[in-house]
Order: structure tokens, then sequence, then C-alpha cells
């Protein structure tokens, strides 16, 4: 795994330092068989969270969400299915603890086909659970319920792509 300052992110905070940036990512929500859903521990926030990220140059959107559920999680996806996007400039402008600011562009994906045994990488994720969908846990980051919703609603609808 590349370090943050080698990644596309990191060459971009060395030039503009903390000031706020758009940036294009992935959000996975990896959902099993009993319908319960899998949160990281970031190690950032301290909070649990999505497995997410931002994108590097020449990567595709669907590659960033494989790789940081890879990297955050152990786990390969199989089938990834696009089901929202988020881009709202008050929920998704990310204030981090360093003081980074960052407005995510975040295509979400729903995954419940793939391999591999959940577990925390040590640096940006320091767990890994299942959480039952109406138990989710208080020390949660913001996305986490207003990307659950979008999951939601894209089912209610038959499959219609959600803006959130």
């Amino acid at each position: 795994m590349p370090s943050f300052e080698d990644s596309y992110l990191g060459q971009l905070r060395a030039l503009i330092g903390s000031r706020p940036v758009a940036m294009p990512g992935a959000r996975v929500i990896v959902e099993n068989g009993s319908g319960q859903i899998l949160l990281i521990k970031r190690g950032d926030f301290k909070l649990w969270g999505w497995p997410a990220g931002s994108a590097e140059l020449g990567q595709s959107i669907e590659t960033t969400a494989r790789q940081e559920l890879e990297e955050e999680a152990g786990l390969v996806a199989h089938r990834m299915v696009p089901v929202g996007f988020a881009s709202d400039p008050v929920h998704d402008l990310i204030h981090y603890p360093n003081g980074d600011v960052l407005q995510a562009f975040s295509m979400i994906f729903h995954v419940t086909e793939w391999s591999g045994t959940p577990r925390p990488d040590g640096h940006e994720s320091l767990d890994v659970r299942w959480f039952a969908q109406d138990d989710l846990p208080e020390d949660r980051t913001p996305p986490v319920s207003r990307t659950l919703a979008a999951l939601h609603a894209y089912k209610a609808s038959g499959g219609v792509f959600q803006l959130i």
C-alpha cells in the first residue's frame, strides 16, 4: 500500500496544505446474507465508517472502490453494484483531525458477493465488524446513516440510482 504522501491526494496536500479540495472517491456497502453491513473503525477519526477512499490519477472509480475494500477490510468484491452518488456540499464536507478539509464526491457501491475474511489493516482501519442495520454503533461517521438510507431507497425503488 502506497503511503499517503505518495498518493494523488497526498501530493495535492503538499502543494495546497489543508485548504478545501474537491475529491472523487468511493464508498462500499458490504451486506451479508443475514442483512448485516460491514463497517470499519477508521484510523483517522476512530469512528465506525464505510470502507472508502479517494481515487488516484489513472484509476477508475470502480477500481478505487475495490482497492479500498481490499486494503481496509480484507475483502475482494466479486460483484459491485453502483447504487448512488454522494456530493452534498454540507453533508459530504469532511474536516479531518489534522485540519485537512475535503468535499467528497463519492460513488456508492453495494457488494453482496466477495471472498476473503474481514480484517483491519491496522492503519486506515483499526477494526472490522458486522452490524445489524437497525443496531448501528453510536460512534459512527455522519455518512453511515445517509449512505445506508440511499441503499434502502435504491432497493425500495426497484433499482433507481440515488443522488444524495
